[in-house]
């Protein structure tokens, strides 16, 4: 139901937006969406990095257009093999990060490439007590990542595969909407 919401509030948003403009003459166009033609789902980012890492060359355009409902069943095991693989923290049956998930539950996190949003919870990707209750533009998505792939269960384990060491934007963020921060 919360995604039902969210879908029709950026719907109305993306029709808000696309209808405005800032034409101040008294004669005004309206302007209608074209949604005529063929589209088609070209790639899936909820969670950066992770399809890129744990989906198999050879999957990536049936995970790209696979709807997320049905990426845990179709991809999960897929990607535990990948996790188990690549991280020493996943070595032992059993083993769990430091959110308390064994390699079967975290993959199956993982497999679904949504953007989750909690609006009853601060919106952060992890801030060491709320885990993916949506994103700020500031969370380091990817250490955050890292962590949870090979950090284990304390944040210990394999230190030097565990932070991208990118800590900050290399310029800050502006105040108000868009929050991007400014062009080059």
């Amino acid at each position: 139901m919360k995604n039902i919401k969210i879908l029709a509030f950026a719907m109305a948003v993306s029709f808000t937006a696309y209808n405005c403009d800032n034409n101040d003459d008294d004669e005004k166009m309206m302007y209608t969406p074209d949604f005529s033609g063929t589209y088609t789902q070209a790639d899936q980012m909820g969670r950066p990095a992770v399809n890129t890492v744990f989906v198999s060359s050879g999957s990536k355009d049936m995970f790209n257009t696979t709807i997320p409902k049905n990426q845990n069943t179709a991809f999960q095991s897929m990607f535990q093999t990948n996790l188990m693989a690549l991280s020493p923290a996943y070595a032992n049956a059993g083993d769990k990060n430091a959110l308390g998930l064994d390699a079967a539950t975290f993959t199956g996190l993982l497999a679904t490439d949504v953007l989750n949003v909690a609006l009853d919870k601060p919106t952060t990707f992890y801030d060491g007590t709320n885990v993916l209750t949506g994103r700020n533009l500031s969370d380091d998505v990817i250490t955050v990542e890292l962590l949870l792939i090979f950090g284990g269960e304390d944040f210990m384990e394999n230190p030097t595969l565990s932070d991208d060491h990118v800590d900050a934007n290399d310029k800050p963020f502006l105040t108000s909407f868009p929050y991007l921060a400014s062009p080059w």
